[in-house]
């Protein structure tokens, strides 16, 4: 028997780079790892979306929160933006996974630098993981799936 889960997937990015478009709007995705299928709803990180986050993370299995990691200008924003996602009472104790893609790039953040940037100690209500992924050369992605399908078994009261 297939088990099903949701998640949201919100991408921090504002930039087209070479290899990959950045998420404009909304996108669902299924991806379905032996008999685990996972629905993932992939938001745009624009400004303009940006208050469309918590309709969406509503009732999720986990929220999945991507950073880029090269790009050290913006952490600081990201880092207000996330906490204020948090902030909403309707999704109190919602896991959340902090992706710091683009490890492969010279000046990328790792994960220590990532959670004390984005200040991720500070989050006391609710799990909490970070990882240090690259997209483009697939690093990570299994430690990232896995956790995945380990909230996949978690349910929210």
């Amino acid at each position: 028997m297939a088990c099903g889960f949701n998640f949201v997937l919100i991408p921090w990015s504002g930039q087209f780079s070479e290899d990959m478009i950045p998420t404009v709007g909304f996108n669902m995705r299924k991806i379905t790892k032996g008999n685990v299928t996972i629905k993932l709803w992939d938001i745009g990180g624009q400004p303009r979306f940006r208050s469309m986050w918590e309709r969406y993370c509503r009732g999720v299995s986990a929220i999945v929160y991507m950073v880029d990691a090269a790009d050290r200008e913006k952490t600081e924003a990201s880092k207000n933006e996330l906490h204020n996602l948090l902030e909403k009472p309707q999704l109190q104790g919602i896991p959340v996974l902090v992706l710091g893609n683009k490890r492969d790039l010279p000046d990328a953040l790792d994960e220590k630098e990532l959670i004390e940037k984005m200040n991720l100690s500070a989050i006391q209500d609710r799990e909490i993981c970070c990882y240090s992924i690259s997209c483009k050369e697939k690093d990570n992605i299994d430690i990232t799936l896995q956790w995945l399908i380990q909230h996949s078994k978690t349910k929210r009261s």
